[in-house]
Parts: structure tokens; C-alpha cells; sequence
């Protein structure tokens, strides 16, 4: 403050429009009570009836006076007297208080004032006090500010402003503090506003001291010969310099905006080695690192870091202080320097880990791969030992080798251990010993190379490999199985057509017709595993499909499972290969069952979905359409989030090692959308997963459909509209067929069975006595019906060698593989029609009829 001011503040405090100032005493009290009592005795002495006027009079006086200060209490003339206000201390302190201040009633009078606020607001006296709207009143710097707070007061509430005020007749202006808040928390006292004016002239003029030095600091450091920069815990550059900026050719105003961060401008794994330092609570460290930056057109600059950064009690580092000198100029003037730089840039470059360890595995120094492989595996950084990146099972292998290679050992096995951490990984590494005139505590260098993913294909391979080996046996199996169940069938058909439903043996004969096509349809399940099997989609009712899946899907899930089927109502068609959906289903009920261990339940739902419930099911990828839905739902562990979207990868299983496959739900995904379908999961940990499947609705053409409706509705559609009834088809024909069969009670069975129905039949036992027969009959053969797989001559071969000598023949291949297991092997534009075994009497007619009549 100056002169003048402390003058003015060492006046006597003023008040304006304060009320006079009310005194009481207790001897006047005591002189009143006195006098009262005197009174009292004196009438006493004149008697009763004598006294009786006297006290009456007396008694109306003091009456009188009484309501007189009730009326005056309540119209605010009499008040008592508040002892705090008569308190000197409490008064003084506003009275001499530095900052101005004053009290305002509900008008915007001024009720009080110090001599602060007489002084700051020019006032010479009491009477010329005025509130602070008044004071500054058509100042432009303040009258804003003003507003906001008379608003504040009006509304009760607390405000501060900070203003400049311009001097006259160019005297240097003032900065005042100005706040307002409310005299109390009680309604009267809410109405009162307390006022506040301070002079931070010379506050602020420090600060502005303060902040021209620090722009003069910044300015000294941003145009220094060297780098600087600030990294954050979070990796994020706060601070960089525009020497290093223009180095690294980036605009400040860019980096400011926080947009930055240190793996943005640091090549390679560099960064690892910044953020990997060793945390040592309440300690400052500073590090040297010799690294690559990068440009922000891709290009590098070799620098040398001086990386300082302090530690918290709590171990938790601050934002670092790093000094960047530039290795450029060296690498082009100084030969042994060039070299240097070469060697750091391939010592941190590569893609290798290395590090060098004393004889307790301790790591001394380590490139920037190690640092990242470090902080990868949760260790505390590059001083730690070694041992502790390798699990604790494999961990004396490490060490074995270490030792060997301290004791001076040259050649030392490379081992093959597993890293340490939460999920697998594995590392291969390879020791090598430091010389003895090289050593500086260093026993050995130690090169690592993480072979995670290499492990991973080989399983992958060794996987597929094996699942090949499996599915070529079964494939095997299923060839044989078939040949045998074509005699069973073939021969079950002839009894059937020699016997009556009457007989006594007809219901056993049935009895074996449906177990052999029981067997069949395990067969073709077989054969799906090996993925050897036609596919041949068809319309289908996923109801009736459901249903006779009951069985198989009741056997596999065990009894501890309880199974649940719940049909939706007038289902509509689909078309899907019957064995795949069927392969789908036991796919996602094993897994359903395997994730129920103690028991638990498995609903399986269907029901239509029609275009709008699709359009608000809003899955993605799934545009709006009519669907059948497939719920297949389980009460069991659930699927983590955090491989929810894998599980549809090949190979990916979360089972133990040898108890799955990792193909099954790959395996339902690309069924599901080899039909045109999709497939989402549903899962929540602890309380089950829902797979659900969406094929889409089959329509079929018109007239089919009429035909299958027909078909469909049997008796009641023939009562609506009378059909007369189609005759049974003629399978009867003529003509040579050259049966080609290795199998012979199957080649005599099936001979048989083309014979009753007219046809002139030549066997063969394979392809070479086929050929032979071909000869014999002059070339004179209307149809070849023929085995695949066959000793000697297959049936490719044999179709290759017959359409030479006769380009017109028809063929007809039988097999229990696929069909185009062995199209490939064909000439391109080879005709030839296919009947997959197990197959009936029935069945192998209606196909050689059909050939022949195509002819």
C-alpha cells in the first residue's frame, strides 16, 4: 500500500446509518427495585383502606408503562441489546481489517463500512459512502463483472471477481479483488450482503514477473543445442522441445495438444527400455540410453538419452526429464563413433532378445527386446534375474545352461523352456560365455527367441495331421461297414418281397430293415467326421429332424443332463443337408455337456422368425429375412468375454490338451454358413450359454409345392379335392448291365436283385475281368454299374479305359465314400451318375431305370 493509504487507514472506523449506541446498568435496575419495595412499606404503614387508592394508582402506572414498551418492542423501538456487538475484539477486527468491507441491506443501502472500503472506494467520510454499483457506475473494465455480482447477491449466493481499473490522468490502474457473499444462513440474515474489495495490485504484477521469467526459461530451452522432451506414466509426451520438434519434424502446436505419445517417436522396441526402469520408492534415477528416433516420414536419428525420473514413496514414477543429443553428425564425422551407432542399432534392432548375466542369472545389461519381453512378462524391469521370466518347472534347465557357460563351457545346448505368466508361452534360448579378459561381472550372454506361435502351428499341424490319420480310418471303416449293410439291406429287401405282411416272421423282417438303416445313419455320421461324405441338401422339417435325433442326443449327454426339446409351432421348411444339421446339433451338445460337469440342463427351442422380429433381433451381419431359429441352450460355466469371439476358430479350445479337438464349433460355423445360415452365442460366466441358429426359410416352386402339400396332407387333402390315385411305378426294364463288384456275396445280391426286374446282368470282380467281359460280349453292354475302390482296376480307370473303346457307355458308380473323393481323379467331361451305399433293391432299380432311360 502506499503513504496515503495507511494514513487513511489509521482513521477511526466509520458506520453509516448506524443507530445510536445503547447502554444499561444494573445499579439502575437496583435503584428502581429499591424504591418499588419502598413504596410498598410505606402504604403498609398507612393502613388498608388508606392504602387502597395509592396502590391502584401505582399499579396502573407501571401497567401502563408495561404496554407501552410491548408496543415499542414490537414496532422495533425497544430492543435488547446483543452483548457480541458491544464486544471490542470482534468489532475491531472488521473495523481495521485490510481488505475493504461493507454491509448491504435488502435496498442496496450501506448498513456498514470500514475504513478499508472508504479508502478504496474514495469515500471522504461516512455520509459519502456508497454501495460498489455506485462506485464503479460507468466503468466499462468493471461493469460486467459488477453485474455478476449484484446477481449473486440478489440470489444469495457467493461470487468473486477480479478487475483491472484504469488510472486517471495516466496514473498506472489497480487490479481490486471483489467478492460478495450472504451475512448468515437465517432468512433475515440471507437478505443482508457482506461485501469484499482487496488490492492485489502487487499480486499480480509478481505473477506477471513470475511468468515472464518462466517464458524466458522456456524460451532458453526450447531453442538449446540439444533435444528435450516430458513422458508421462502413461507413455504420453507433456512436454517437447522445438529443437527436438524440428528434428523429428513435427509442429509444436501439435505435440502440445497431447495427440503424441513415446512409442510414436522412438524406433523399434526402444520405448521398452525408457519405461522399463527398475522402481525404487523416494529415488531418482537417471539412465543412458543409446537409441534410434523416429521421424514422422518414417526416417531415424541416432540419439543418446539422458533419462531422469523420480520415484514416489509409493514407487509410482513422475513425468521424466529427458535430455536428447543427437548422434547424427558423430555417425558421419567419426569413424569409431559410426561404428558404435552400427553396433547399438543392431544390438536394439533385432529381433531377438539378449542380455547379459552375472552367475545368479542377474540380468547387467540388455537390449531394448528383452526390456519389452520383460514388461510383457510383468517383471520389474532389467535388473531383476533372468530365471524369473522362465516358469518354475522349466526354470533348472535355464540355469543348468547358465552355469555351464560361466564355468567357460563353449558349446552349450540351446533349451526350449516356458515363459512365465498367465498364458502359455514358450521361449528358446540360446548361452554363449563371456570371455575371461571380458568379463565386468558378466558370466554370459543369454539370446532368447520367443517360438509361442511356432509351437502353436506345429500343435496346429500335428492336430490336423492326426484328425487326418482319424478320419481317413474312419473313412475306412464307414467303406466297409457300407458294403456289409448293402448285403443286409439288399437281402432284407428280398425277404420282404417274399413274405406278406400276414406272416409271422414279417414284423422281425421289418425289425432288421430299420436297425440296418439305423446303422446306416451312423455310418454317414461317420463319414461326415471324415468329411467324406456327399452332400446333398434337402427340404427338410427341423421338428421330425429334432425328434429323431432324441435318442442319440439323450446317450451322449449322459444322465446327470436333463434334454428339453421345445418345438415351435407349423415350422416352416428348410434346406439343409440332413447329416450336417445333424452333425451341428451333436457338435453343440457335446460341448453344452462338457460344460456341465455336475449335471445341469439343455433346452433345445426352434420357432419362425419372420423379416421384422429379424430387423429388431438386430444381429450383425444377419439382413432382415424369414428364418427357422435353433436355440440350443445349456445351464452350465459359460463363455468368458474375453475369448467369446474365438470360438469359432479353427482349432481353438479351451479344453485340456488331448480332450479336443478345436474343431467343433469351427466345424458348426462353417456348416451353418455353407447352408446360407447364421450363428451367434449368447453367454454369461456362472450361468450358461445360448448358440443360436438362423437358417433360412425354404420356398419351394409352385407346382412342387402344391405336390408336397398333397403328399403332406394324405387322406383329408384327397376328401377336399378327390385325386385319382397314381399307379405303383414300373421298375421293370431290359437291356445288359455289366455289374463290377469286388465284394461278392454283395455282387451275387445285387446280380439278383437287377435279374428279377428284367435286366440281362454280367459280373465282374473287378475292373481288369470287367474289361475282359467287355471283349466278351462285343462291346454290347447297355450299363455299368461298378465299385469305386476295387483290387487291381479302380472305377476311374475303368470308366477312362471302357470310353475309349466305347465313348457312349453309361456308368453308374456305387461307393460308400464321397463322390468327390474320387471325381478329381476323373477325366475332365466324364458323364457318369453316382449311388452312394448303403443302398436297397429299390434304390439301385430306380437308378439304373433312370440312367437308362436318360439314353
Amino acid at each position: 500500500m502506499t503513504a496515503e493509504t495507511d494514513h487513511d487507514l489509521s482513521r477511526e472506523p466509520a458506520a453509516a446509518h448506524e443507530p445510536a449506541p445503547r447502554s444499561g446498568s444494573i445499579a439502575l435496575v437496583l435503584l428502581v427495585a429499591a424504591a418499588l419495595v419502598a413504596v410498598a412499606v410505606g402504604l403498609m404503614t398507612l393502613g388498608r383502606t388508606q392504602a387502597q387508592p395509592y396502590i391502584l394508582g401505582i399499579l396502573a402506572v407501571l401497567a401502563m408503562v408495561g404496554l407501552f414498551n410491548l408496543f415499542a418492542f414490537a414496532a422495533g423501538i425497544i430492543r435488547f441489546a446483543d452483548r457480541n456487538l458491544d464486544d471490542p475484539v470482534m468489532g475491531r477486527i472488521a473495523d481495521h481489517a485490510f481488505d475493504g468491507l461493507a454491509v448491504t441491506d435488502p435496498r442496496g443501502h450501506v448498513v456498514y463500512s470500514n475504513a478499508a472500503y472508504l479508502t478504496l472506494t474514495g469515500a471522504s467520510g461516512p455520509q459519502e459512502v456508497r454501495p460498489v454499483e455506485r462506485v464503479f457506475i460507468g466503468n466499462p473494465d468493471v461493469s460486467e463483472a459488477v453485474f455478476r455480482l449484484l446477481k449473486a447477491a440478489r440470489e444469495g449466493k457467493r461470487q468473486q471477481e477480479e478487475v483491472r481499473i484504469s488510472g486517471h490522468d495516466g496514473s498506472q490502474g489497480r487490479w481490486l479483488r471483489m467478492r460478495v457473499r450472504p451475512l448468515g444462513t437465517l432468512k433475515r440474515e440471507a437478505k443482508y450482503a457482506v461485501w469484499s474489495i482487496a488490492d492485489i495490485t502487487r499480486d499480480r504484477e509478481r505473477q506477471e514477473d513470475v511468468f515472464q521469467e518462466l517464458q524466458h526459461a522456456i524460451e532458453y530451452l526450447d531453442h538449446a543445442p540439444c533435444g528435450f522432451f516430458s513422458v508421462n506414466p502413461a507413455g504420453e509426451l507433456a512436454y517437447v522441445n522445438a529443437t527436438l520438434a524440428n528434428w523429428l519434424d513435427y509442429d509444436l502446436a501439435e505435440i502440445g495438444s497431447g495427440g503424441l505419445k513415446l512409442t510414436d517417436i522412438v524406433s523399434g522396441d526402444g520405448a521398452s527400455l525408457l519405461t522399463g526402469i527398475v522402481a525404487v520408492p523416494g529415488e531418482v534415477k537417471t539412465e543412458v540410453f543409446d537409441i534410434d528416433l523416429r521421424m514422422r516420414a518414417g526416417r531415424t536419428m541416432p540419439v543418446r538419452l539422458y533419462h531422469k525420473l523420480a520415484f514416489g514413496a509409493d514407487g509410482v514414477p513422475g513425468p521424466s526429464r529427458t535430455l536428447v543429443i543427437s548422434r547424427a553428425r558423430d555417425e558421419r564425422s567419426d569413424p569409431d563413433r559410426a561404428a558404435e551407432v552400427r553396433f547399438m542399432r543392431f544390438f536394439d534392432h533385432t529381433p531377438m532378445a539378449i542380455a547379459t548375466v552375472d552367475r545368479g542369472g542377474n540380468v547387467v545389461r540388455a537390449n531394448a527386446r528383452y526390456a519389452k519381453l520383460a514388461q510383457g512378462l510383468n517383471l520389474d524391469g532389467t535388473s531383476k534375474s533372468i530365471f524369473r521370466a522362465v516358469n518354475a518347472r522349466d526354470r533348472h534347465l535355464l540355469i543348468a545352461a547358465i552355469n555351464q557357460a560361466a564355468e567357460g563351457q563353449a558349446d552349450v545346448a540351446p533349451v526350449e523352456v516356458m515363459l512365465e505368466g498367465a498364458k502359455e508361452r514358450w521361449g528358446q534360448f540360446f548361452i554363449t560365455p563371456v570371455e575371461e579378459d571380458e568379463r565386468d561381472n558378466e558370466a554370459a550372454i543369454v539370446y532368447m527367441l520367443e517360438t509361442t506361435e511356432r509351437r502353436a502351428l506345429e500343435n496346429q499341424i500335428n492336430q490336423s495331421q492326426k484328425m487326418e490319420t482319424v478320419g481317413q480310418l474312419a473313412g475306412g471303416i464307414a467303406h466297409d461297414f457300407n458294403n456289409v449293410l448293402s448285403a443286409i439291406m439288399m437281402a432284407n429287401d428280398f425277404l420282404l418281397n417274399a413274405h406278406k405282411p400276414t406272416d409271422p416272421s414279417f414284423q422281425d423282417i421289418m425289425q432288421i430293415k430299420q436297425n440296418a438303416t439305423r446303422a446306416a445313419t451312423l455310418v454317414r455320421q461317420l463319414l461326415a467326421f471324415s468329411r467324406r461324405q456327399t452332400l446333398r441338401p434337402q427340404v427338410l422339417d427341423l421338428g421330425d429332424a429334432l425328434s429323431d435325433l432324441t435318442m442319440l442326443l439323450r446317450r451322449l449327454i449322459g444322465e446327470k443332463v436333463k434334454l428339453d426339446l421345445v418345438h415351435g409351432r407349423d415350422l416352416w421348411p428348410v434346406k439343409v443337408d440332413v447329416s450336417q444339421f445333424e452333425q451341428v446339433i451333436v457338435n453343440l451338445a457335446v460341448n453344452a455337456r462338457d460344460a456341465m460337469p455336475d449335471g445341469g440342463k439343455l433346452i433345445i427351442r426352434t420357432a419362425n422368425v419372420a423379416a421384422e422380429d429379424c430387423a429388431r433381433l438386430a444381429y450383425k451381419g444377419m439382413p432382415a429375412a424369414e428364418y427357422v431359429r435353433i436355440e440350443v441352450a445349456d445351464t452350465g460355466t459359460g463363455i468368458p468375454a474375453d475369448i467369446r469371439d474365438k470360438i469359432f476358430e479353427p482349432f481353438f479350445s479351451t479344453k485340456e490338451v488331448g480332450k479336443g479337438t478345436g474343431l467343433g464349433l469351427s466345424t458348426v460355423y462353417g456348416i451353418v454358413k455353407q447352408t446360407g445360415g447364421f450363428i451367434y452365442v449368447d453367454s454369461e460366466p456362472g450361468k450358461g450359454t445360448s448358440f443360436h441358429i438362423f437358417l433360412p426359410r425354404h420356398r419351394a416352386e409352385p407346382e412342387t409345392q402344391v405336390e408336397a402339400t398333397a403328399a403332406a396332407t394324405g387322406a383329408a387333402a384327397r376328401e377336399v379335392q378327390p385325386v385319382e390315385a397314381k399307379p405303383r411305378a414300373d421298375m421293370t426294364g431290359q437291356g445288359t448291365i455289366l455289374l463290377v463288384e469286388d465284394e461278392e456275396g454283395l455282387r451275387a445280391l445285387n446280380a439278383r436283385g437287377l435279374r428279377s426286374r428284367g435286366y440281362t446282368v454280367v459280373e465282374a470282380e473287378n475292373g481288369v475281368e470287367a474289361m475282359e467281359m467287355l471283349e466278351e460280349q462285343g462291346g454290347a453292354i447297355d450299363l455299368v454299374v461298378s465299385d469305386v475302390v476295387m483290387p487291381e482296376m479302380d472305377g476311374p480307370t475303368l470308366l477312362k479305359a471302357m470310353r475309349e473303346k466305347n465313348p457312349d457307355i453309361k456308368f453308374i458308380f456305387v461307393s460308400g465314400y464321397a463322390e468327390d473323393a474320387f471325381e478329381k481323379s476323373l477325366p475332365e467331361g466324364q458323364q457318369f451318375d453316382f449311388l452312394p451305399k448303403p443302398f436297397t433293391l429299390g434304390q439301385l432299380v430306380a437308378a439304373v431305370k433312370e440312367t437308362m432311360k436318360a439314353g
